[in-house]
């Protein structure tokens, strides 16, 4: 399957580190792609692309502004990642409390 047109999960998404630092800088205010690009040393092409890979999970959108196109986070969609970690959250905190319960009984 090609890049193109391969389907990607919020989780494929913020895998790789430049779409989570493009998450980053979009906290702080909306953001031109020429805005975006400034904080990377590679092409503004390649931010395109990581840019479609964010917009396709809808974690940000854009809207055209005269000849630009300013991107919007939506931090909303984090959600699915968020419940998704406090199971692993309720999992350790389930597991370190058994281990403490064995530690007890030890002593």
């Amino acid at each position: 399957m090609s890049q193109s047109a391969e389907k990607y999960d919020i989780f494929l998404a913020i895998a790789d580190p430049t779409r989570r630092h493009v998450l980053q800088l979009l906290t702080v205010s909306n953001k031109s792609i020429a805005a975006i690009s400034q904080h990377f040393p590679i092409s503004r092409t390649a931010i395109v692309k990581h840019l479609k890979v964010l917009e396709q999970v809808e974690l940000i959108s854009a809207q055209k502004s005269g000849r630009e196109k300013i991107y919007t986070l939506h931090a909303e969609r984090l959600k699915e990642l968020e419940d998704w970690l406090q199971y692993f959250d309720l999992f350790w905190h389930n597991k370190l409390g058994q281990l403490q319960k064995m530690g007890e009984k030890v002593l």
